[in-house]
């Protein structure tokens, strides 16, 4: 079903903009949907269930505008139900729907457990057995790939084996080119998992979905893989109903890098974690930080005795090379770090540091100082980036605030309340003054700075910066309690749309802790920019 250069051992489709974009919180535009597509096709993923056009009209306009997508991998797949009860295939105008998409797959899902046929369906356990049998039939005849989902399969196989099977028998003999085993509740265990897939693998090739509500779908599904499943489903980042899906950013490199099974074509699997940070971009949501492989916490190292051990042996507290996944190791900055990651980190910037480097152990004391002070900088990599810059000499500031004032106004009654802030920036002996309003005091803080530096640093792209996370902690000082007069950290992450980066600050006045914190984003930002562009000028 693939491109004869493209053999896997295991077919993976992703329904993100399916059974994703069921997902509280989650909403794709009809531009989100054809952004999402060419991300999972730019990664390799071989199909794509695209939505439901009986039931969402955006997702028929999204069938319509990708016939023009240039895709290079995938291949689209619409989703819908068996033919409704008591009417024919050719009248059942949801299934004209997935034909008036265009696309060359369909995904129809039909009853497995006898008590959804009987109590939910209303129908008798023979018609649903001619209902799946008659659709598969008829979008066949149609010239159509067809992808049977047998939905609640394994409740239905614990509670009824025989009835379950012969659902997926049905499916076989109309000819269905794919039977896929649904864990629709995602309350069973990969024991369950693996058995239902060995009782029905002999009939033809079997699939797996499985939904997270028992935290077990990624399980599921490599037992399901292990059991003889060829097909896998589920979500780049486990987006779903409920818990979710399994998420597949984290199955693909289990199917791949631990039981050798070649599930992307080559050289893609280096490109998951970018691939995941674009559809979450694309979701606005973040990913997690401690999801599997590509995580930002997933090759994070605090302890300084794992930092040594990494150093000296990369798989004594690592499974993988992070490099595999496209995802990096983080040595994070802490008083219990050691100078081996504060070397590490320094070694970015100049290859000369070592763990005996007078810088390092400057470094460390240093940090161990500002942490007594409230700051923390485990979390925040550009600003310890820049704390390693003015250690090592390699760092001149690229603008200095001279002054800022930031107002929020909040009138009465029906009034809108307004944050305003004015900057003055001096940039290589020329003052700027600017001036932005708001959503609240930060995001106009954060508007007036980057208005005031675009006249100078226009060409390095500070207007793609934004805020996609803002985090405020009171610190509190050992033995007392300031309440509102206590010192605040501001933890900010920034982005540019290819790039995440955090920076931290710390005052008693939390619209100050904020713009140290804002300071820091921007000149970690041009700074990363200049460094590209002008390698050593720093």
């Amino acid at each position: 079903m693939q491109n004869q250069n493209e053999t896997v051992d295991i077919e993976i489709l992703d329904t993100t903009l399916r059974d994703g974009a069921q997902s509280t919180g989650i909403s794709f535009s009809l531009q989100d949907k054809l952004a999402v597509a060419r991300t999972l096709d730019d990664l390799g993923i071989p199909w794509i269930e695209a939505g439901n056009p009986g039931s969402n009209p955006k997702d028929m306009e999204f069938f319509r505008l990708a016939q023009s997508l240039p895709l290079k991998h995938a291949r689209l797949c619409a989703f819908g139900s068996t033919r409704k009860k008591g009417i024919s295939a050719a009248e059942d105008p949801y299934l004209k729907t997935l034909l008036d998409t265009g696309a060359e797959a369909v995904a129809v899902f039909g009853k497995s457990w006898d008590f959804h046929v009987t109590e939910v369906l209303g129908a008798s356990l023979e018609e649903n057995l001619a209902m799946i049998a008659e659709t598969i039939a008829y979008l066949k005849e149609r010239g159509r790939i067809v992808l049977y989902d047998g939905e609640h399969f394994f409740d239905g196989w614990k509670a009824n084996p025989s009835y379950a099977l012969k659902t997926l028998e049905a499916a076989l003999d109309a000819g269905a080119d794919r039977i896929v085993l649904c864990d629709t509740n995602g309350g069973n265990f990969p024991d369950t998992i693996s058995e239902g897939v060995c009782a029905a693998k002999g009939l033809g090739a079997v699939g797996i979905h499985a939904h997270n509500d028992a935290d077990m779908a990624s399980a599921c599904s490599i037992a399901a893989v292990q059991a003889g499943a060829r097909h896998v489903q589920g979500t780049l980042l486990g987006f779903g109903e409920r818990c979710g899906n399994a998420a597949l950013a984290a199955v693909i490199p289990s199917l791949e890098l631990k039981l050798s099974l070649r599930s992307l074509p080559p050289g893609k699997l280096s490109g998951l974690s970018g691939a995941s940070r674009r559809v979450a971009e694309i979701a606005n949501v973040p990913v997690p930080e401690r999801m599997p492989y590509i995580g930002n916490h997933a090759f994070s190292h605090k302890a300084g005795m794992h930092a040594d051990a990494i150093l000296k042996a990369r798989h004594s507290f690592e499974h993988i090379d992070p490099a595999l996944v496209g995802n990096d190791r983080h040595f994070l900055m802490s008083e219990v770090g050691g100078r081996a990651a504060i070397a590490e980190r320094a070694r970015k910037i100049d290859p000369a540091v070592t763990k005996d480097h007078p810088v390092t152990a400057e470094l460390a004391s240093r940090l161990k100082a500002l942490e007594a002070e409230g700051w923390q900088f485990e979390g925040a990599d550009g600003s310890f980036e820049l704390l390693v810059r003015r250690a090592l000499g390699k760092y001149r500031p690229l603008f200095k605030i001279d002054a800022y004032r930031v107002v929020s106004e909040h009138p009465g009654g029906d009034g809108i309340a307004c944050c305003y802030a004015w900057v003055k920036v001096w940039v290589d002996g020329q003052k700027e003054i600017a001036a932005a309003e708001g959503r609240g005091p930060v995001n106009a803080l954060d508007r007036a700075l980057r208005k005031a530096l675009n006249p100078f640093f226009y060409h390095f792209d500070i207007e793609k910066v934004r805020l996609s996370d803002y985090k405020v902690r009171v610190v509190e000082k050992a033995g007392g309690n300031d309440a509102t007069a206590a010192k605040v950290r501001v933890l900010i992450e920034s982005t540019d749309g290819a790039h995440t980066w955090s920076t931290v600050g710390v005052s008693e006045d939390i619209i100050d802790a904020s713009r140290a914190a804002l300071v820091d984003a921007l000149e970690y930002k041009l700074i990363s920019v200049i460094e590209r562009r002008f390698k050593g000028l720093f």
